[in-house]
């Protein structure tokens, strides 16, 4: 697919307020009411949580991408039942020719919860931008979906990403996937940050919570990819119940294709994706000097084509730059270790959850401190990415609603609400990021801006923050 060069009017407005925002770096705090409810899960018995008909039927399906490049996908369901089978059989849309990939069975104990049987099975040579009807189960209890797979990768194909964190199960999580599935952007595959279920916030870590929310996100998950970053509810660490190993039901449940990137660990990882390259980072594993991470993340910096993929993202769940009271600060020793490569290598943007509201950033860097010279304050820096919080999906803990005071000038707009977001490529040179507050109606955004790619910018750009 060839450049889209058909916005040149919105173009010309972003390049306008940007050169605008250049010049008046003021941030700004919403004004806008929300309701001071607190989030509550939704019952057992709610319709999203429905098990579908038919003995042992497969359950909680969804899928994300199956290996480096994109012509891969992993399809993962639960039988409750017995294992059944580990096929999935597939076909293009324009073929009657099934196809069977082989999976894997697998289960899992948790203090007195046993789960049922996990396949993950992931189908390889794909062909690009093609779509595909895949099938799980047996017999009447067979079930069927679909999927499309990503245009071919290079450096201006457009691609839609939606981006949602902190999601849980509440009826506000409800508002916050319809609100997504309804956009009329239309989303391709969800970058993920973090804090799946918030089953940990039951009594016992009730890993129930963890199969209703899977039945819970089918409806999207089951059709495009998720891609999963793992988040501090993802821990499960509870020694008080006999559970020492950290990640059991995350890592059992939600499996991803991190030997493709040469990683030791399914929690940090990366993949190709249209004109993407995306870098997934684990706030709660070592990240410190020597560790895997880090000699994984050294590496993988390096072998960045930008001019096949340009835009360079990163998802973390920990932000390194918050302005709320809660969380505060929480993510500075990552940033100290690893600002300075995302400003070298000129990331784009960074998504983060973990702070249960949506805030941007300018684009800032804190590189120069080394806590004698005192130069401690954030300062604009034109090969910085764009920090986004986006940890507002609608969990039962409910909204970050305190914020430090004044507003600091590296936070460009902050907003305690529900909601998702929407990052848009154009082309090599130019994305849309909005955010979309769940009250509002699904063609609003409440916050949005365009980005200059960090290693494409235009040539007329001011060397200040392209927001």
């Amino acid at each position: 697919m060839g450049a889209r060069w058909d916005f040149p009017v919105l173009l010309l407005i972003g390049l306008i307020s940007n050169t605008v925002a250049e010049f008046c770096n003021v941030g700004r705090t919403s004004s806008f009411v929300r309701s001071a409810n607190l989030s509550l899960d939704m019952p057992l018995d709610s319709d999203v949580f429905r098990v579908p008909p038919g003995y042992n039927a497969p359950q909680q399906v969804h899928i994300t991408q199956g290996d480096h490049g994109g012509k891969g996908v992993l399809v993962s369901w639960v039988t409750p039942d017995e294992p059944g089978s580990n096929t999935v059989r597939y076909w293009a849309e324009n073929s009657t020719h099934k196809q069977e990939a082989e999976g894997i069975v697998l289960t899992y104990k948790f203090y007195n919860y046993t789960s049922g049987y996990i396949h993950h099975c992931t189908i390889n040579a794909l062909e690009y931008d093609t779509k595909y009807y895949y099938e799980v189960g047996i017999g009447n209890a067979t079930r069927q979906f679909w999927f499309t797979t990503p245009p071919t990768v290079g450096p201006d194909v457009p691609y839609t990403f939606g981006v949602i964190g902190d999601l849980g199960q509440t009826y506000d999580s409800n508002r916050t996937l319809t609100h997504y599935e309804l956009n009329p952007m239309k989303g391709q595959t969800v970058l993920f940050v973090g804090d799946l279920s918030y089953a940990d916030d039951h009594p016992f870590h009730d890993n129930t919570r963890w199969d209703t929310w899977g039945r819970f996100t089918e409806r999207n998950a089951a059709y495009q990819p998720w891609i999963w970053t793992a988040g501090n509810h993802e821990l499960d660490f509870a020694p008080k119940l006999g559970e020492y190993i950290p990640f059991k039901p995350y890592s059992n449940r939600y499996h991803v294709p991190f030997i493709t990137s040469n990683s030791t660990s399914p929690f940090w990882y990366s993949i190709k994706r249209a004109s993407a390259y995306v870098i997934v980072m684990s706030s709660y594993s070592a990240f410190g000097k020597y560790t895997p991470q880090y000699k994984w993340l050294e590496k993988e910096f390096i072998k960045v084509n930008r001019t096949e993929t340009p835009w360079l993202i990163v998802l973390m769940h920990c932000p390194l730059y918050n302005s709320y009271v809660h969380h505060y600060m929480e993510g500075e020793t990552m940033r100290v270790m690893y600002e300075l490569w995302f400003v070298k290598y000129k990331v784009d943007v960074v998504f983060s959850g973990h702070v249960h509201a949506y805030e941007r950033s300018e684009r800032i860097s804190n590189i120069a401190y080394d806590i004698v010279n005192g130069l401690c304050t954030p300062i604009i820096d034109s090969s910085a990415p764009v920090y986004i919080t986006i940890g507002d999906g609608g969990n039962l803990e409910g909204l970050t609603k305190e914020m430090t005071e004044p507003h600091p000038s590296y936070s460009a707009y902050r907003e305690a609400s529900f909601g998702h977001g929407i990052f848009d490529i154009k082309n090599r040179t130019h994305a849309y990021f909005s955010w979309h507050r769940n009250e509002d109606g699904y063609a609003v955004a409440a916050d949005s801006v365009w980005l200059h790619n960090r290693h494409w910018k235009p040539s007329g750009e001011l060397p200040v923050a392209a927001i």
